[in-house]
C-alpha cells in the first residue's frame, strides 16, 4: 500500500521529555493488517538545493514556475492582522507524524526562520519504536526527511509561536515492518499523554488497497481508527492531506494510478479534517493577481467520495454534492508546485540548500497552523472542527473567513475526470480556502 504525501495542556510539557524513553515499551492496540508508508513529498519538489530563495519573478524566468515565501503567505492569507493582535499560536502545540524524521530539522528550521526574519521555535523530537540511524543514501529516509522538513517549516510559517513536536516512526521496508499501525499507535500515545492540540498527517493510502476492500470488508481500515476516536474524545484536532492524485490515486505498487475515481484514508475518515489543495496566484508582495484555482500541475488536489464511509451528519448540508458518502476535501490551502513553497534542508549533504515544494502535504501543515491560531483565540482546544467548519460555510457570509474557490478549474488527473471548483462546496476544494483573520476568530467562536 502506498501512503501519499500528500497552548499546551498541563501534562504536555513534562510528557514530551519522557516520551522517547517510554515510547519503545508502549503496547500496541489490536493487530491490524500491515501497510506500507511512503511520503508524497517525493516527486513534488521541482527545484532542489538552491543556494538562496529567489523571487517569484526570478523563478518564472529560471524555471517557469512561481515560488513563494512565508512572508507572501502571510499577506495572501491575511495572517499579519492576527499577529498584530497577539494571535501567533502561543501556548499551542502542533504534532507532526512522519517516518524516520530528519536529523537536521531544528537546524533547518532555524535557518529558514532567520532567512525570512521569523522567530524560530524549539522542535521536540519523539522517536517511536527503534528508529534506525539516518542514512542520507537511503532514498526512503531522505524522502521522509524532506516531508518532515516541509511539514515543520509550513506549520511554523503560519503559527510562529506554536510549539512543534515531531514524532518519528520506525518504518523499515527491508525488515518488513509496517507504516500505518505504527503511526496510529504513536498518535494515540500522543493524544493519551496530552502532548498536542492538533495532529498534522501528510500521508494517505488509497482505500481500495486495504485488505478486504474488494469484498466489501472495510474492517482493515476501521481497525486503524482508534487514534482518531481517542482524539475526538479528548478534543484534539486531526488533519490529513487529501492526496495528490486528483480524483484518482495510486495502486498498491505505489506507481500506477487507478483508472477510476477512488479516495484515500485517513483523509476520508469522518473524524479527520481533509485538507485539499489550491494554486495561489501572487505578486512578490503576496497580493493576489487573480483568485485561487485548483491545484493541478505536478500533482492534483485529492477529492471525491469515500467508498468506505457514509456521509457524516456535518455534511448533510452538502448532500446534493456528496450524496450518501463522506466527501473530501473539507477545506484547502496552497499546494501547487507552480506556486510552491521555499523550504530549507541540510539532511542530505549532497543537496543542502533551498527547495521549492508543493502538494497537499504542504497544505496540511499550513492549515495545522491555522488551527493552532484558532485554539489560541478560543483559549482552549477546538477538537474536531468539522461541525464548526460546515456551520460557518452554511452562513454564506463574508464575515466567516471561508473563501469560495469557484473559478471552474478541476482536479482531473492521470486521465480520470475529476471535479470542478464551482460556487459552494465541491469535491475539488471543499468549502474553499480561508481569509485567516475573520476565519480564525469565527472558528474560535462558532459553537459545535
Amino acid at each position: 500500500m502506498h501512503i501519499a504525501r500528500t497552548g499546551l495542556g498541563l501534562a504536555a510539557a513534562t510528557s514530551v521529555a519522557a516520551l522517547a524513553a517510554t515510547a519503545l515499551t508502549a503496547a500496541a492496540p489490536t493487530a491490524v493488517p500491515h501497510t506500507l508508508a511512503v511520503p508524497a513529498a517525493v516527486g513534488h519538489t521541482l527545484v532542489h538545493g538552491v543556494s538562496s530563495p529567489l523571487t517569484s519573478e526570478q523563478c518564472q524566468t529560471k524555471w517557469h514556475i512561481n515560488c513563494y515565501t512565508p512572508l507572501q503567505y502571510r499577506t495572501a492569507y491575511d495572517l499579519n492582522a492576527l499577529y498584530k493582535t497577539g494571535i501567533t499560536g502561543k501556548g499551542r502545540t502542533i504534532v507532526i507524524v512522519d517516518s524516520y524524521g530528519s536529523p537536521t530539522v531544528q537546524h533547518d528550521l532555524d535557518v529558514y526562520s532567520k532567512q525570512f526574519g521569523l522567530p524560530s521555535t524549539k522542535v521536540k523530537v519523539v522517536k517511536w519504536g527503534h528508529v534506525p540511524a539516518f542514512d542520507p543514501k537511503n532514498s526512503d529516509m531522505t524522502g521522509w526527511a524532506g516531508e518532515t522538513t516541509l511539514d515543520v517549516e509550513m506549520a511554523h510559517a503560519v503559527a510562529p509561536a506554536a510549539k512543534i513536536v515531531v514524532v518519528e516512526t520506525a518504518v523499515s521496508e527491508t525488515e518488513g515492518t509496517t507504516g500505518l499501525p505504527e503511526m496510529m499507535d504513536a498518535e494515540k500515545y500522543m493524544v493519551d499523554h496530552n502532548v498536542g492540540d492538533v495532529i498534522s498527517q501528510s500521508f494517505g493510502a488509497t482505500e481500495n488497497t486495504f485488505p478486504g476492500f474488494a469484498k466489501g470488508d472495510f474492517s482493515s481500515i476501521k481497525k486503524l481508527r482508534y487514534a482518531f476516536q481517542d482524539a475526538d474524545r479528548k478534543h484534539v484536532t486531526v488533519l490529513a492531506a487529501s492526496g495528490d492524485g486528483g480524483a484518482t490515486d495510486l495502486q498498491a505498487d505505489g506507481k500506477t494510478y487507478y483508472s477510476k475515481r477512488v479516495n484515500s484514508w485517513p483523509s476520508s475518515d469522518p473524524l479527520v479534517t481533509s485538507i485539499g489543495g489550491t494554486q495561489l496566484h501572487l505578486d512578490d508582495k503576496g497580493k493576489r493577481v487573480k483568485p485561487d484555482s485548483v491545484y493541478n500541475d505536478y500533482g492534483s488536489g485529492g477529492g471525491g467520495q469515500s467508498h468506505v464511509f457514509t456521509r457524516p451528519s456535518y455534511q448533510n448540508g452538502v448532500k446534493s454534492v456528496v450524496g450518501t458518502r463522506r466527501g473530501t476535501p473539507d477545506i484547502s490551502m496552497s499546494a501547487a508546485v507552480n506556486g510552491g513553497a521555499w523550504v530549507y534542508s541540510s539532511f542530505d549533504p549532497t543537496a543542502t540548500g533551498w527547495d521549492v515544494s508543493g502538494g497537499t502535504s504542504e497544505a496540511t501543515p499550513l492549515f495545522s497552523g491555522i488551527v493552532a491560531l484558532a485554539d489560541q483565540a478560543a483559549g482552549h482546544r477546538l477538537g474536531n472542527i468539522q461541525k464548526r467548519l460546515y456551520a460557518l460555510y452554511s452562513h454564506h457570509a463574508t464575515g466567516t473567513g471561508v473563501v469560495d474557490v469557484k473559478d471552474g478549474t478541476d482536479n482531473s488527473y492521470q486521465g480520470v475526470t475529476g471535479y470542478k471548483a464551482v460556487k459552494g462546496y465541491d469535491l475539488a476544494t471543499g468549502v474553499g480556502t480561508v481569509d485567516a483573520k475573520p476565519f480564525v476568530q469565527a472558528l474560535a467562536k462558532e459553537r459545535p
